[in-house]
């Protein structure tokens, strides 16, 4: 939370973000073993639009992707979902396994044996700075397709730093609405301030909630772990640490929207190009 701070600060952004905080957590229990429960998939990764730009492995942010509405897809058939809308870690991953940060090809291969069925359909869940929007636009509507699905229990799965603030807050209206929740993110401080009912944490660079990529076995353990800490939480505010370790080398940490790691000239394409998107964010939301 604070790099995120001091990243905006060095962009230009005088206003330091806000993020959204609890101290009550609604926590609701599952009320059949996760082997028998229906569970839905939610995610904030973009569908692919041809005509937005790169939106491909090692592209830079790009404002022009980002989708502003609820969406939802069938799980029956595979998506092209991108995290280029999105400030994952750039410089530690690659973006070119959906495996790490959509999972529902790994859940579709356990399902019926370490969840009971998937809903007929999984949701995308906006990438809003607004706390306000969230809670009174996408809460309500991401609760509604979860309702009309037969959702028993939710996943959630974010990427970047308001993503995982996001997928939080959504998580907090469901388990008050009856559907118990589980987060599986890379960003620990920003969904324990929000106050998460339960949360698979991985030590991961950010874009890689479900796993390494190209890494099967990981992708199935963390989707594991993360059905067990949604059946096994004795109460809300329950995080569990993957023992996955993404590197043994812990340098990586240090580099994500670090300010002290970048050059003047550096900073200075980093100011013009966040100003920049923020344009075309600002035009893309007017328009629709």
């Amino acid at each position: 939370m604070q790099r995120t701070r001091d990243w905006y600060l060095a962009l230009g952004f005088d206003n330091p973000y806000v993020w959204a905080h609890h101290v009550d957590v609604p926590f609701a229990r599952l009320k059949k073993p996760v082997s028998e429960t229906k569970l839905a998939l939610i995610t904030t990764a973009a569908p692919y639009q041809a005509d937005k730009g790169d939106q491909g492995p090692g592209a830079p942010y790009n404002a022009a992707a980002k989708f502003y509405s609820v969406y939802s897809g069938d799980v029956r058939t595979d998506h092209d979902l991108r995290i280029s809308h999105v400030a994952i870690d750039r410089d530690h991953t690659t973006m070119e396994d959906p495996a790490s940060w959509f999972p529902l090809s790994a859940l579709r291969a356990v399902e019926g044996r370490l969840f009971g069925a998937l809903t007929p359909r999984f949701h995308g869940l906006p990438t809003n700075r607004s706390i306000r929007h969230t809670m009174e636009v996408d809460a309500p509507e991401i609760l509604r397709r979860c309702q009309e699905d037969g959702a028993e229990a939710a996943l959630l799965v974010p990427n970047c730093p308001v993503c995982h603030q996001s997928v939080t807050l959504i998580a907090r209206h469901l388990e008050a609405n009856g559907i118990p929740t589980v987060i599986m993110g890379c960003a620990k401080d920003i969904v324990e301030h929000v106050g998460a009912p339960r949360f698979l944490f991985s030590d991961f660079p950010l874009g890689n909630s479900a796993g390494k990529p190209h890494d099967p076995q990981s992708q199935a353990e963390t989707l594991s772990l993360a059905l067990r800490v949604l059946e096994g939480a004795p109460g809300g505010r329950t995080t569990v640490q993957s023992p996955q370790r993404w590197s043994d080398d812990p340098s990586w940490k240090r580099d994500y929207s670090n300010p002290a790691t970048r050059s003047a000239d550096e900073m200075a394409a980093h100011r013009a190009k966040a100003h920049a998107d923020r344009e075309v964010a600002r035009n893309i939301r007017n328009a629709t």
